[in-house]
Order: structure tokens, then sequence, then C-alpha cells
């Protein structure tokens, strides 16, 4: 069973930073290629927030403009989502995924609030 566990959320205040990590474990991890974030804040649909290939090609949603940086240790199976500049609206749970064949494994989530 492969399982994405997120950490590094909290409370920050409006221009802070946050760095997220999210560590996977299981069986098949030599095969995992996406790994990223989504998130979601209450009453909203989940959206994506960025994502890594096993090579290291990256892509953002819309809305991140520069402000979060996506990263991946294939050694450790990690992914980190760097997030600078926060405002109130990225208050929302962040989701962690690892793709493995053409599955997507989901984290808990890890809860990050800012405060204006």
């Amino acid at each position: 069973q492969v399982q994405p566990v997120e950490s590094g959320g909290g409370l920050v205040q409006a221009g802070g930073s946050l760095r997220l990590s999210c560590a996977v474990s299981g069986s098949g991890l030599n095969m995992m290629d996406g790994m990223g974030w989504y998130r979601q804040a209450p009453g909203k649909e989940r959206e994506f927030v960025a994502g890594i290939s096993r090579g290291g090609m990256t892509r953002y949603g819309s809305f991140v403009k520069g402000r979060f940086t996506i990263s991946r240790d294939n050694a450790k199976n990690t992914v980190w989502l760097q997030m600078t500049g926060l405002k109130p609206e990225d208050t929302a749970v962040y989701y962690c995924y690892a793709g493995i064949s053409s599955t997507n494994y989901w984290g808990q989530g890890t809860q990050v609030t800012v405060a204006s």
C-alpha cells in the first residue's frame, strides 16, 4: 500500500512562508512518476497547486504566480512545496499525491491557515 504523509502546515501571517513536505512510503515506489499538491478551501472544489515529474518537470496552478516552488528527491520519495507571499485566500487543506502506474495515491492533508 502506498501512503503519502504530509507535514509542515500551520498558521502564518499574510506575506509569510511555509514549507510543506510529503514523504511517500510503500511498495512500487521505484515506478512513481508524478508527485504534487492540490488544495481545498471550505466550500470550494479541490484545485491543482503544483506538480513535478520524476525527471523534474514542473507545472503550477495559475494562481501561484511565482510564489510557490515544488521540488522532490526521488531517493527519499519526498516532495516539498515552498510557499512564499502567502495570502488569506491560500487558506486550505493541502493534499499531496503520488502517481504510480496511472493511479494517484493521496495523503490525508495538512491545514494551512493564513491570517490577514
